[in-house]
């Protein structure tokens, strides 16, 4: 059936699917993503009416993305049957309206979902930082500079990557984010630089899963640097990834919400993406349509208990919104 307008209903039937198939003609001069369990996959991003939706390209997907006539310029269809008419949105580096950078494409830790490791890409200096903001800034799309890093030789080494980078990120005079594996006092550090925003990811809050998938890290010294993010940079401006569909239960998703919010802490429920690098490595299950509604409407509740909106991000994923449910936007 078609719809006029991506509800939230929609949109989590679209994100539990999370690819479509595309005419390459129709497709945006992009780069891919380079960061995290979706790294090395080409993406679009479909636009409706004021909601975005991010799709991996894939060729034998059940949804399909084609030219259409009349009302919007493409169309989405679902098994051959028309759902959405909207448009494709140029996203020059990574999302649209932003300068999402990955600094370093490799990784010194096996994360058990994230092909990052077995990739080990490239590892951008100043100049080519530089070179894809100014970019994104001739194109008119720059409303926001957002950094992320794997790891290539040391989580410290990563934090000062970034801090090094910061003082040229000054000239844009737009928000800046950042999303790396934190360092004990790294917060203050990125505040005084200029940060707006930080995302230190905890990945799973069970912590069975976490010893499973991310073993090298310690849970505890993420949610400690969160705490230390929440008091330099306020509610509302601290993140963090919360992987869905390791095998987690509702339970232990919505205790972890509420540690996170009470914290002060948005966390950003994300679909797990298997990746074939990493097929087998543990247990990985696209969540349902039904689940991830559930589950958003679960964190929108939690969130207003503790004074939270994401509709109030600046950077980094939840001003994108394009691959999650995201409660005071979506729904």
């Amino acid at each position: 059936m078609q719809s006029k307008s991506i509800t939230p209903e929609m949109k989590a039937f679209l994100i539990s699917i999370g690819s479509a198939s595309v005419d390459p003609s129709l497709i945006p001069q992009a780069r891919g993503s380079t960061a995290g369990p979706g790294a090395g996959t080409g993406s679009i991003f479909f636009r409706s009416g004021d909601t975005r939706i991010r799709l991996s390209i894939k060729e034998n997907s059940s949804l399909s993305v084609l030219e259409a006539k009349g009302e919007g310029n493409v169309a989405l269809f679902y098994e051959g049957e028309e759902l959405l008419r909207g448009r494709l949105e140029p996203a020059a580096a990574h999302c649209p309206d932003q300068a999402f950078i990955t600094l370093c494409e490799k990784c010194i830790f096996d994360c058990k979902y994230c092909p990052v490791p077995k990739l080990q890409g490239h590892v951008k200096n100043e100049e080519e930082v530089l070179g894809i903001i100014d970019d994104v800034l001739q194109a008119g799309k720059l409303k926001a500079i957002s950094l992320t890093s794997g790891v290539e030789t040391s989580i410290e080494g990563e934090v000062e990557r970034v801090l090094k980078l910061l003082p040229a990120l000054r000239k844009y005079n737009v928000p800046v984010g950042v999303s790396v594996y934190p360092t004990e006092g790294c917060s203050r550090k990125f505040y005084e630089a200029g940060v707006s925003e930080v995302k230190y990811n905890v990945e799973t809050m069970d912590r069975e899963i976490f010893k499973k998938v991310c073993g090298d890290l310690s849970i505890d010294d993420i949610l400690d640097r969160l705490k230390e993010a929440v008091d330099v940079f306020g509610k509302n401006r601290v993140f963090s990834n919360f992987i869905i569909g390791l095998g987690e239960s509702d339970d232990s998703v919505r205790e972890g919400i509420e540690t996170l919010a009470k914290m002060g802490v948005i966390p950003v429920l994300r679909p797990v993406n298997p990746h074939p690098l990493r097929a087998g490595d543990c247990f990985t299950e696209r969540p349902t349509h039904e689940r991830l509604l559930k589950l958003a409407k679960l964190e929108a509740e939690i969130l207003k208990k503790y004074g939270l909106n994401p509709g109030l991000a600046k950077t980094m994923c939840l001003k994108c919104t394009g691959c999650d449910l995201v409660p005071g936007v979506d729904l």
